[in-house]
């Protein structure tokens, strides 16, 4: 698959006269200090997301208290001063995150490549000439827009998504999207999923989400048992798409990202949802282990539980 080239005048525009209404001007402001931030050199990016992290740690006590939460769920064999110290390394990955996903939404996605080392391109290209489309199987790591954007430099790849409820952010959000990817898929958007796959594209799926019981199974994550779709054996059982694992990592230093493909899972997916669905957490945990500090715990990963257990959150 090449990759597709850009056509800069379908992105939607941003100066629309109901943008001016007072009701998007903190946006606008929000935007506009973004713009600026990601103009620095990346040095300097970077120290404004760590403040962005520390001043979360402080001020966002409601994200810093889901951080907490499954943290000390996760990592029972850490000590109380551990558990802590990676709640720190987390805020701070995820203030860095936020100055990472402006840079994409808002400048050259090809200035990216520079900075990231692909790990097995060759896997995803093998599993793409095979013609049955391919699962991008994902996670929800703090490098994701970042390292997703530079993936797409190199193979067109479709994403799934959330739709914002801020005109004016989801309008920038798409702009980003369109700049590094030729299709965008919402998340509840089955059947756009399976057309993309049947299609030959590479699609990815993050599988690593709360999203209820409807269509989840409960299967140990980190040992806490957790909701978890089982779209991502569905989907290989309909299409034949092979699972490629895409997992990805800001080195020590800052300075540099590594992006890993796997080979195609092999005995994936196999006859029972279940089973598929714990394999699908193992690899997410395999991978998360290796920076846990870069997981978006921010996530309220358990926020549905097993029929008579207490809210953890």
């Amino acid at each position: 698959m090449t990759k597709t080239a850009l056509n800069s005048n379908h992105l939607p525009p941003l100066l629309r006269r109901e943008f001016l209404h007072p009701r998007y001007w903190l946006t606008w402001l929000g935007f506009g200090l973004a713009a600026l931030v990601t103009a620095l050199p990346h040095r300097g990016q970077i120290a404004i997301g760590a403040g962005i992290g520390a001043l979360g740690l402080r001020l966002a006590r409601r994200r810093r208290h889901i951080v907490e939460v499954n943290i000390a769920l996760c990592f029972p064999e850490l000590n109380l001063l551990e558990q802590q110290a990676l709640v720190r390394k987390t805020m701070r990955s995820v203030g860095i995150s936020l100055i990472e996903t402006a840079r994409v939404w808002i400048w050259n996605p090809g200035a990216l490549q520079a900075r990231t080392t692909i790990h097995g391109i060759e896997h995803l290209h093998a599993a793409v000439a095979q013609g049955r489309g391919v699962i991008l199987l994902g996670m929800h790591l703090s490098t994701l827009d970042f390292c997703g954007a530079a993936l797409g430099s190199y193979i067109d790849l479709d994403v799934m998504y959330r739709a914002n409820e801020n005109p004016l952010l989801e309008t920038i959000m798409t702009r980003g999207r369109m700049k590094n990817f030729p299709r965008a898929i919402e998340r509840n958007d089955i059947r756009g999923v399976l057309q993309s796959l049947k299609q030959g594209r590479v699609v990815w799926y993050g599988a690593d989400q709360d999203y209820g019981r409807k269509h989840s199974e409960f299967v140990p994550f980190f040992g806490v048992q957790a909701a978890t779709i089982t779209a991502t054996s569905r989907f290989a059982q309909l299409t034949g798409a092979p699972v490629v694992v895409f997992s990805h990592y800001r080195r020590p230093g800052d300075d540099h990202y590594d992006v890993y493909l796997s080979t195609p899972l092999a005995d994936f997916p196999s006859q029972h949802a279940i089973k598929d669905a714990t394999r699908v957490n193992q690899i997410v945990e395999t991978a998360v282990r290796i920076h846990p500090e870069q997981y978006w715990w921010v996530h309220r990963r358990f926020k549905t539980r097993p029929e008579g257990q207490p809210p953890v959150y």
